[in-house]
């Protein structure tokens, strides 16, 4: 089996380390507070700084003008944005307390990706941090503190939230009525029509007809003769196949009648409308996409840095081996399987077929830009270096299993956001948080 993680809702290095990377301050440890400084508010031990209030005030309109996006007041923003550094030091300081560690050897991969990142090698990187006066030992430990909170903050939140199946049964239902409204269908009619007004003795007549019909077909006559023989629509030429049409725009009657028909099927009873009587026939069916996903089949080669390999040494030999593939010198099965650090080495790197969102978002998000055999450039990811190519894809219906367990996945993401809340809200009344004035 494969040592990529397989999760629910991962952690989302990118978002976190973009806070880290050289030129922006750091977010989740308070710095010594220099000269002409003050302290804004004391978060247990922590401290909440006004130049660090003043950073990310600088970082959140940055980031609004390139979003084109509007800011409240100044004041209103200055509350928010001071509000949201006491959240991260409450988060910060249970994190620590928790008992959680982030080792070195994944601290090492996360620094490296932040240098993957901004596209510069490693001395690169600790010079740009030089440059912006920042300390490389405390530039680290910024990235551990990051790590640390946001696993701690995922473990807990995700432990408190709660999906009933009666939940999962509701969403499958809103799931299949979306998919029958988007359905598409064509359906073949034999209309006899019943003028308005006809008497009782007229409809009679008019129903032995389509019954006549009725009989034609079960007794094994084309339906597409007799309709073009009986029919009274205007697509009797075809047959009476009106031709492939989405649920919506066609009368519910009718998708009632061959919702459950297979295609080919006729329908066992005469349908009696303000028109007249329909025979009607299931030519076609395409059912809505609701439980369809697409599985990739891809494999990879990984190389996981340590004190004889650096991850830009991994990047180099893991480029070289892309530049053998493609010219033809080598397979890329015998390559994993001579080199690979992963337990699917022995398979020729090969992943097998899998479902989106089974990968860390950084895997997947390079797997998911590959065309069918395409290689990507050396991936760095929590777990090393990775060069990966896809071999297959394929559209598949979920099975009832899969469907609840994918069901349950969304309902869960869903509740985040308001577990999240409570948790922080929690951690806020248990917290010591001083707010301090401004020195005069």
């Amino acid at each position: 089996m494969t040592d990529l993680l397989f999760a629910l809702r991962p952690v989302l290095l990118t978002l976190l380390l973009a806070a880290a990377v050289p030129g922006v301050p750091a977010q989740t440890r308070a710095a010594p507070v220099r000269t002409g400084d003050y302290i804004l508010a004391v978060v247990n031990q922590e401290l909440v700084t006004a130049s660090e209030l003043q950073s990310r005030l600088e970082r959140v309109r940055a980031d609004a003008a390139r979003q084109r996006a509007k800011l409240p007041p100044e004041e209103q923003l200055k509350r928010e944005v001071l509000d949201a550094l006491i959240d991260d030091r409450v988060q910060l300081t249970h994190a620590r307390e928790s008992g959680t560690r982030i080792d070195d050897a994944e601290l090492d991969r996360a620094v490296n990706n932040v240098a993957v990142q901004n596209q510069i090698t490693m001395a690169q990187l600790r010079e740009r941090l030089r440059k912006e006066g920042i300390d490389y030992a405390r530039f680290r430990n910024n990235v551990r503190d990051q790590l640390l909170t946001e696993r701690v903050r995922e473990r807990e939140v995700q432990g408190r939230i709660r999906v009933t199946d009666a939940e999962i049964d509701a969403l499958l239902d809103e799931r299949r009525a979306a998919a029958h409204a988007s359905a598409e269908y064509n359906i073949a009619q034999i209309l006899v029509s019943v003028p308005d007004g006809a008497s009782a003795e007229e409809t009679a007549r008019r129903r032995e007809r389509a019954e006549g019909a009725k009989k034609r077909v079960a007794a094994g006559e084309a339906f597409e003769t007799v309709a073009r023989e009986l029919s009274e629509d205007s697509n009797r030429a075809a047959g009476g196949a009106i031709g492939l049409r989405s649920a919506e725009r066609l009368p519910d009657v009718f998708v009632e009648t061959v919702r459950n028909l297979k295609p080919g099927e006729v329908a066992p009873e005469l349908l009696r409308t303000g028109a007249g009587f329909h025979l009607l026939k299931l030519v076609d069916k395409r059912e809505g996409d609701a439980f369809r996903i697409t599985q990739t089949r891809a494999r990879h080669i990984l190389l996981r840095p340590s004190a004889q390999l650096n991850a830009e040494a991994a990047q180099r030999r893991l480029a070289g081996f892309k530049q053998q593939i493609e010219s033809g010198k080598a397979s890329f099965e015998a390559l994993a399987r001579e080199n690979s650090e992963d337990g699917s080495a022995a398979q020729g790197g090969d992943l097998g077929w899998t479902n989106p969102g089974t990968f860390v978002p950084e895997f997947e998000e390079a797997m998911n830009r590959l065309a069918i055999n395409g290689l990507s450039e050396p991936l760095v990811s929590r777990f090393g270096v990775h060069l990966i190519q896809v071999t297959e894809r394929r559209q598949v219906t979920l099975d009832v299993k899969q469907q609840r367990e994918q069901a349950r996945n969304v309902l869960r993401e869903r509740k985040f956001d308001e577990a999240y809340d409570e948790w922080l809200r929690e951690l806020r009344a248990r917290a010591y948080i001083e707010m301090r004035e401004a020195p005069l």
